[in-house]
């Protein structure tokens, strides 16, 4: 297989996860440099100036005809800005909310039936951060509220997400990386009240590991699909075993085979797609769910090869197993280690279909640049590889000065003008393992809304419910 090697630069991602993850990982957001370029925008509305010292994820809601921005101001205190999407006049109150120097913290929304907005954020195994207007659609009557009250003191990545029936779902870690488990929650809308949506996590590590996911994602069957890895401690060399699963009403899961699940899932009676080891070059952030034309899920990966080079991976369920074919032939090995916000050499999309027969994969590699893979679709294996239309950054200059980078977020709602959609841009230096940086910080940078054309990219991408950036904590 050949491959078109251009030069790229290093990505510096964090994390949310992301889906949905973007949302544990369910379904929107995203912070970090996009997997394609942005596509051609239009003039973009400026917010206000942000905190541009680390990354941190931020959250865009169009709904109806109003427009939600929650983010850290450049003073690092949480803010939710609300516009009419035909004015460029914003509103924006402040929450009693401060960000530290954690990329882990960001800050999600959602708008219920009734319009009412619920915002989690600023949480790596913290107490449960919590808001909820007391009237719809309006940002001055935001509050402090419970939800159960049971395993919400350490609490890391929050998601809503919409679940069957369109019931509003929140799910989130409850632990630490290396000993946590998945939490469900769901919203009561006549009684205004959170419940569990299930009486057990859904994973649990059994104070051994923990999973991070992508999804659970509604596919195009109609069910709720999930992929993870597990991982033993905050080192991010130790993920481990990709697993799948799926399920109807997001209660009863079962394995690709249809064998049901006994919750909570454990590494035990998991569905596993590849018993990739500790230490095997798998990383989370880098598990993804993608369909092929006929709807069969596919989980794409990377791991290290006989050689020790790091290659993507795509694995369909076929004939009773799972079948995993090889997508690239780097020379390249990432030695990933450690734990905290890290740069990530590597960033792999999921698999979507493209044409006939064939199926797409987009990524950016430190070493290679941007990549597009196109996929046999019978077969899985690579047909090509090669860089998008437009050209790759330049690289950054040959000194140990970091500089800024910047960041998107995709809107967790929906337009209401066809054939657009709007993401946040702003500015902020490269992760540093959720560290202070020594020095004084950099000036603030503009959060801005930017409207462009809706592209082809964006329809069969599924949006995540928190950042999608990868995360190793």
């Amino acid at each position: 297989m050949g491959l078109a090697v251009i030069l790229g630069v290093t990505l510096a991602l964090c994390g949310a996860g992301v889906s949905p993850a973007l949302a544990a990982n369910p379904n929107a957001v995203l912070v970090s440099q996009s997997l394609q370029p942005a596509a051609h925008s239009l003039q973009p509305l400026n917010v206000e100036p942000v905190w541009s010292g680390h990354p941190v994820g931020f959250s865009l809601l169009t709904h109806g005809g109003r427009q939600f921005v929650a983010y850290y101001d450049a003073q690092r205190r949480m803010k939710v800005a609300a516009r009419v999407l035909d004015s460029n006049v914003w509103d924006i109150v402040e929450l009693p909310e401060q960000l530290g120097w954690d990329s882990h913290n960001y800050v999600t929304m959602a708008v219920d039936d009734e319009g009412f907005i619920h915002l989690s954020g600023n949480m790596h195994v913290k107490p449960l951060v919590y808001f909820r207007t007391t009237r719809p659609l309006d940002i001055h009557s935001f509050e402090r509220a419970p939800m159960v009250g049971e395993k919400e003191d350490r609490v890391t990545y929050p998601a809503f997400f919409r679940g069957p029936e369109n019931a509003l779902v929140f799910t989130y870690r409850d632990g630490q990386s290396g000993q946590g488990d998945q939490i469900y929650n769901v919203y009561d809308q006549a009684a205004k009240s959170w419940r569990r949506l299930i009486d057990t996590p859904l994973t649990s590590g059994q104070g051994k590991m923990n999973a991070y996911f992508h999804g659970p994602i509604k596919g195009p069957d109609g069910l709720f699909h999930l992929c993870w890895v597990w991982r033993d401690n905050p080192g991010c060399e130790s993920n481990h075993d990709p697993c799948y699963a799926r399920s109807a009403d997001l209660v009863h899961w079962q394995t690709a085979a249809g064998n049901p699940l006994d919750l909570p899932i454990t590494l035990e009676n998991a569905d596993v797609v590849d018993p990739v080891p500790a230490g095997g070059g798998i990383i989370n952030g880098n598990v993804k769910l993608g369909f092929d034309s006929k709807n069969r899920p596919i989980v794409s990966y990377h791991k290290f090869d006989a050689a020790g080079k790091t290659q993507i991976y795509n694995a369909r369920f076929e004939n009773g197993a799972w079948k995993s074919v090889q997508a690239s032939e780097w020379n390249y090995r990432w030695a990933f280690s450690g734990g905290g916000c890290i740069v990530f050499e590597i960033q792999i999309g999921g698999v979507a279909p493209h044409a006939p027969g064939l199926l797409k994969q987009t990524g950016t590699h430190s070493q290679y640049g941007p990549f597009e893979l196109l996929l046999d679709e019978e077969t899985l294996k690579p047909l090509s590889m090669s860089s998008p239309k437009t050209a790759p950054k330049e690289p950054a200059p040959g000194n140990a000065v970091p500089r800024m980078e910047t960041r998107r977020a995709s809107d967790l709602g929906a337009a209401t003008e066809p054939g657009i959609t709007y993401s946040l841009e702003w500015e902020t230096l490269p992760p540093n393992r959720d560290r202070p940086r020594e020095g004084d910080p950099p000036p603030p940078s503009m959060l801005r809304v930017v409207k462009h054309p809706k592209t082809d990219y964006d329809s069969v991408n599924t949006k995540e419910r928190r950042p999608n950036w990868p995360r190793a904590e």
